[in-house]
């Protein structure tokens, strides 16, 4: 994730909508893929760059303050390119939900965001009903309760992903009853960004694997899609992931289904890139893991097409320093993962689709107005080499 910084020189982060230290109002203009501090006058808000272009605050900034993402001038739309994703939003009435909700949809935009820096188009189920996006936030348990208690009447929420339809739970939400849900699961991880990552893997196999002439190649890396989802949901909540399971998954629940091993992998790998990412903007030095002592390792900058055991060679230096420094505040780990070889083939494999995502498949532009879509790829360190070179 790239930061922004703001006329007094202050950081911007994706989620901020004021500038911190001196007040400005900032916000993400997806036209630019940019955090900015805007200057406002009768017109509307500009860059400071650019006065005569003029951008409008979503309505769900205006009216709620959920959201900080603003409309382009060629936008005459209320809601911005995220907000109008969202198709059902929670009961209001109920006063903790506004917080709940706002926490859904700033995990939602940087999910997007992702997306966006990845040259993955995102299209609404108003652009296209057939193939584009919607969000559902829905909850079947009383909030007041810390979602403990079922809410009269509502069916059970199962988050999960329908043809370009994503349901979230609310309860994913709170903290803690994300925290007890994790500790009942036994998960090492478990994050309202994750969830967003993970559904948006099944919405991108819908358009980038299923029924390409990339089948054949998924059903080496993760099996046959085509076993029974249902029966392998039983099997897996009846009895568990294989013993072996974290020599060839990322995760448990990633044993359940190839098309859940593909969303878990998926998602991982957005984590990485968005981390390596928010590494380079900060030009974070590091050095080799297994370590190389050089006390003056030199920047590498990893771009489209790159090597991909280049890739994960400076994700492996990164996670470890992102552990160690968790460690030093008495956190658990941010990264409690081992990437086996089976793990990394598979990584391989998304990396590959990413960089080859093609325009047929999403119809969207031509792939002429996408090139060096990944350049944002890290520029995180390298050490020297041994022999200096």
């Amino acid at each position: 994730m790239k930061v922004g910084h703001c006329a007094c020189g202050n950081t911007l982060f994706l989620s901020n909508s004021l500038c911190s230290a001196c007040g400005r109002t900032v916000g993400f203009l997806p036209d630019r893929l940019q955090m900015a501090a805007l200057e406002s006058d009768d017109a509307g808000f500009h860059p400071p760059d650019d006065p005569t272009r003029i951008y409008r605050a979503c309505t769900n900034q205006v009216e709620h303050a959920v959201c900080n993402w603003f409309l382009a001038p060629e936008d005459d739309g209320a809601l911005c390119v995220s907000c109008r994703l969202t198709q059902t939003i929670p009961d209001l009435s109920v006063p903790q939900n506004l917080d709940y909700w706002r926490a859904l949809e700033q995990a939602k935009r940087h999910a997007l965001y992702s997306l966006m820096r990845l040259g993955l188009p995102v299209r609404s189920k108003l652009e296209d009903p057939e193939r584009g996006l919607a969000f559902d936030f829905l909850a079947d348990k009383d909030p007041e309760s810390e979602f403990t208690e079922p809410l009269p009447g509502q069916e059970p929420v199962l988050t999960g992903h329908d043809n370009g339809l994503i349901t979230l739970n609310l309860a994913e939400a709170d903290p803690v009853a994300r925290t007890r849900l994790r500790r009942h699961l036994g998960e090492d991880y478990r994050t309202l960004l994750g969830h967003f990552r993970h559904e948006l893997g099944h919405y991108y196999w819908d358009r980038l694997i299923g029924g390409t002439d990339r089948e054949a190649a998924f059903r080496d890396a993760f099996g046959d899609e085509r076993a029974d989802y249902g029966a392998a949901l039983n099997r897996h909540y009846e009895q568990g992931p294989p013993a072996d399971w974290p020599e060839r998954f990322v995760s448990a629940y990633a044993t359940m289904h190839p098309w859940e091993d593909w969303a878990e992998t998926w998602a991982h790998y957005l984590h990485m890139v968005d981390t390596m990412d928010t590494a380079a903007d900060f030009g974070v030095r590091l050095r080799r893991i297994p370590g190389d002592a050089s006390p003056d390792p030199e920047l590498l900058t990893i771009t489209l097409g790159d090597d991909f055991e280049a890739l994960m060679d400076q994700w492996l230096s990164l996670s470890v320093l992102s552990n160690a420094l968790n460690r030093s505040m008495g956190l658990e780990d941010a990264y409690p993962f081992v990437l086996t070889p089976a793990v990394r083939a598979k990584l391989q494999f998304v990396h590959e689709v990413v960089l080859q995502n093609d325009a047929d498949a999403l119809e969207v532009a031509p792939s002429s107005t996408r090139k060096g879509a990944l350049s944002w790829l890290p520029k995180i360190c390298s050490p020297r080499s041994k022999s200096g070179t």
